[in-house]
């Protein structure tokens, strides 16, 4: 029996598509209202075994558009929303950063508003590990690294959590805020590293590598991202931010070579361009508190995870088919075609 109503925003997309699945599979009592507004990276095909579900409801529209954002939440009695809706990618905030401004920002205070005026009970604001800028060879983000955005999007973001942390010390909204690092796993859209790699590679085409290829991420297996986030809507402290990482610190470089090597092609494909501007050195996250305090820590290790993803992508040919559209390879020649080597 359908006990309470969830708003999921942008969950469409990667990782919120992921999470419905998750959240449906482990909460039989929750509904879900999903709101995407099916942009580029947004795709109903992400979600084709949820969509005949009688707990999900799929409504195509923006996060900035105030009057559907209150309509929803009062025709479905809304308690609580988890906000993943968002423009995503780095590259795309340098050559557009206003629509990154529009949508993260300016739909985040949309959401926030109409959560307080609906009496919304849990807002639940999904953000990235870049608003903390770049880190030296050693350290570790907390939670209280300051804030230094180093591009317009990881800007955006901050700047979402910022209104979020206001929302709750000025109106008492009851909010929480998460930080990932970087999410891997089934249903990407393959503007990311890995399963651009992986698509590149198996079509024995070059595989475009920034600069030295040293730039350090740490990596979270989406399923594993989505398990935290159902922790921190449920049991975290209200104002409260938790960080949550994958224990994975790799270079660029390797997981390519990783990728290479799980599908036996040759490292010759490995082609370096030239580096994008303000490129954050090395992301790496302490997520002591969330399991400290929520008892969360990641379930797949690194090797278990890219070997289950690269089978992900070879076996679902048709969702390959649907995603790689010509206006993602129109976006793919303009980030890549023209970049000489380092």
């Amino acid at each position: 029996m359908v006990q309470e109503t969830i708003l999921v925003t942008g969950g469409a997309g990667f990782i919120g598509s992921n999470y419905v699945r998750n959240l449906l599979a482990a909460e039989p009592e929750v509904r879900i209202v999903n709101l995407d507004a099916l942009t580029y990276a947004g795709n109903l095909a992400s979600l084709e075994d949820c969509l005949e579900s009688p707990r999900h409801h799929f409504v195509r529209g923006s996060i900035t558009n105030a009057e559907l954002v209150r309509y929803l939440l009062r025709e479905w009695q809304v308690s609580g929303i988890v906000n993943f809706a968002a423009e995503s990618h780095v590259d795309r905030s340098i050559t557009d950063p206003g629509v990154f401004i529009d949508t993260n920002v300016g739909g985040a205070l949309v959401l926030l508003s109409a959560a307080l005026d609906s009496g919304v009970q849990r807002f639940l604001q999904v953000s990235t590990d870049e608003v903390y800028g770049s880190l030296g060879d050693d350290g570790l983000f907390t939670e209280t690294t300051p804030l230094a955005p180093n591009s317009p999007y990881s800007a955006s973001k901050a700047s979402a959590d910022h209104l979020v942390r206001a929302f709750h010390h000025t109106y008492g909204l009851d909010t929480v805020v998460t930080r990932c690092s970087n999410n891997y796993g089934p249903y990407q859209f393959p503007e990311k590293l890995i399963p651009l790699m992986i698509l590149n590679a198996c079509e024995d085409r070059e595989l475009p590598v920034y600069g030295d290829g040293l730039n350090v991420r740490d990596w979270l297996y989406v399923d594993d991202h989505c398990s935290a986030l159902r922790a921190a809507f449920r049991q975290g402290c209200a104002g409260g931010v938790y960080n949550i990482g994958g224990n994975t610190e790799k270079t660029n470089l390797d997981v390519v070579k990783t990728i290479l090597k799980q599908l036996n092609k040759p490292l010759s494909l490995i082609r370096y361009v030239k580096d994008r501007p303000g490129h954050d050195r090395r992301y790496a996250i302490d997520a002591s508190r969330i399991r400290d305090e929520l008892g969360w820590q990641p379930a797949m290790d690194f090797a278990t995870g890219i070997a289950r993803t690269v089978d992900w992508f070879l076996t679902n040919q048709a969702w390959r088919d649907q995603v790689v559209s010509g206006a993602y390879r129109n976006y793919y020649r303009e980030m890549y075609g023209n970049r000489g080597s380092a």
